[in-house]
């Protein structure tokens, strides 16, 4: 029911957006809505490393009031989709922005965000061409799809913007003087309920959210439930499969991030505990 609920929230959005762009009885701000002037997405060309690979990125660029999502939005938001002609083998993710509106949280960035890419080249490619699809968020929420290309630099010079981005990338439990973390897992009706034990020190905000991620995306996981005591952050999150029923968790599959006022720490598995 919880995640039949969460799709009826999403197929309601999907709607509202939809209509946005194409209704006929839509209020004259939205009639106007013009995507060229709200969001603007480029690609960086980058540099060629010594194994052959390539560091390139999407830049996105947002209207005053927008913002665009991280690669696990929260409820209601829509991940940004890249689909290029070049294989993509890494992707980083600068830490995020908390955002609330109307009781639900979401995950994202305002202004402009770098989003790196690790590509492997086809032999002899000079020039990357492809698509991309992000969410836009105001008081509407629309998709937007823009083409992308550039011309990709033989050897090329490191972009500071890009070494920049990757350098905000979440950081480890060791990096943030934090400990292991530990999970416990149950069974509910319709799948599972992870509860995690994150010992990290406080970090400069008051509001602290904590996401779980896995793979495999075709599996719904609810927003958590956080707490924080002394030194160790609680968090549980329920974990439902397509057939909605119990399943086996590889608890190092489990990607576990805390995002606390802009900064993010990120576990990979927990221990059973």
């Amino acid at each position: 029911m919880r995640r039949l609920a969460r799709l009826t929230r999403l197929a309601t959005a999907a709607a509202t957006a939809v209509a946005v762009v194409a209704g006929p009885a839509l209020p004259a701000a939205a009639q106007a809505f013009d995507p060229s002037g709200i969001v603007e997405m480029r690609l960086l060309p980058g540099w060629r490393q010594d194994d052959g690979s390539h560091v390139a990125a999407l830049e996105i660029r947002l209207a005053p009031g927008w913002k665009t999502y991280w690669r696990s939005p929260g409820e209601g938001g829509i991940p940004p989709e890249l689909r290029l002609d070049a294989e993509i083998v890494g992707q980083h993710w600068p830490s995020p922005e908390i955002f609330t509106s109307n009781g639900l949280t979401t995950v994202g960035y305002s202004d402009a965000v770098i989003l790196p890419l690790e590509l492997a080249l086809s032999p002899g490619q000079t020039r990357l061409t492809g698509e991309a699809a992000i969410g836009v968020c105001s008081d509407v929420c629309v998709p937007v799809s823009a083409r992308i290309e550039a011309d990709l630099p033989a050897e090329g010079r490191r972009d500071p913007r890009i070494v920049a981005a990757i350098a905000d990338d979440p950081m480890t439990a060791a990096e943030a003087g934090a400990g292991a973390a530990t999970c416990s897992l149950r069974p509910i009706p319709d799948g599972l309920r992870v509860e995690a034990r994150l010992p990290v020190p406080q970090g400069g905000g008051s509001n602290e959210v904590v996401v779980f991620e896995l793979p495999d995306r075709a599996i719904w996981i609810s927003g958590a439930e956080t707490a924080r005591a002394g030194g160790i952050v609680t968090a549980s999150a329920d974990i439902v499969p397509p057939d909605a029923g119990p399943f086996a968790l590889d608890r190092s599959s489990l990607r576990i991030t805390l995002l606390d006022g802009g900064r993010a720490v990120e576990w990979q598995g927990c221990r059973a505990g």
